[in-house]
């Protein structure tokens, strides 16, 4: 099994191939030369969430919300400081239903905010409702896998 990763450049969206080993020293991405890694959450319509689901290896935390949400308003810092401290073991990414409504209709998004884990590509557990910083850190790393 091969110890490189597909993990996109949050800056110019090229996959890069990243030794597990090397995840945690800050990549740079071969292209662009700037961190693989942003440390906060990237805003992505459903092509780029796509582009993510099919093309890199890292597990997505994704936060469905929209913008007149009272919760996700709340959460939203918590996300943001959630990204610090989850990448590079997690992308956290935020889809905005509110302008994605097709997308969140695919997903059968049915309350906002709703956490979502995916791996290669597939679902694998989601979870309705805001979250503190410490559970919502507990809640991903219990299904990183």
């Amino acid at each position: 099994m091969s110890d490189k990763h597909h993990v996109i450049c949050a800056s110019c969206g090229s996959i890069n191939n990243v030794p597990q080993s090397r995840m945690a020293d800050d990549p740079k991405c071969g292209k662009c030369k700037q961190a693989v890694m942003s440390g906060k959450p990237l805003e992505l319509n459903e092509a780029g969430f796509q582009r993510y689901l099919e093309k890199s290896d890292q597990p997505l935390l994704v936060d469905f919300w929209a913008p007149w949400c009272g919760p996700c308003k709340m959460m939203a810092p918590i996300f943001t400081q959630a990204a610090t401290q989850l990448e590079p073991q997690f992308r956290l990414i935020k889809i905005n239903t509110e302008v994605e409504q097709i997308l969140a209709g695919k997903m059968r998004i049915q309350s906002i905010p709703t956490l979502a884990i995916f791996k290669n590509g597939k679902e694998m557990i989601r979870q309705p409702g805001a979250m503190g910083l410490n559970d919502l850190l507990r809640w991903a790393r219990t299904h990183a896998g």
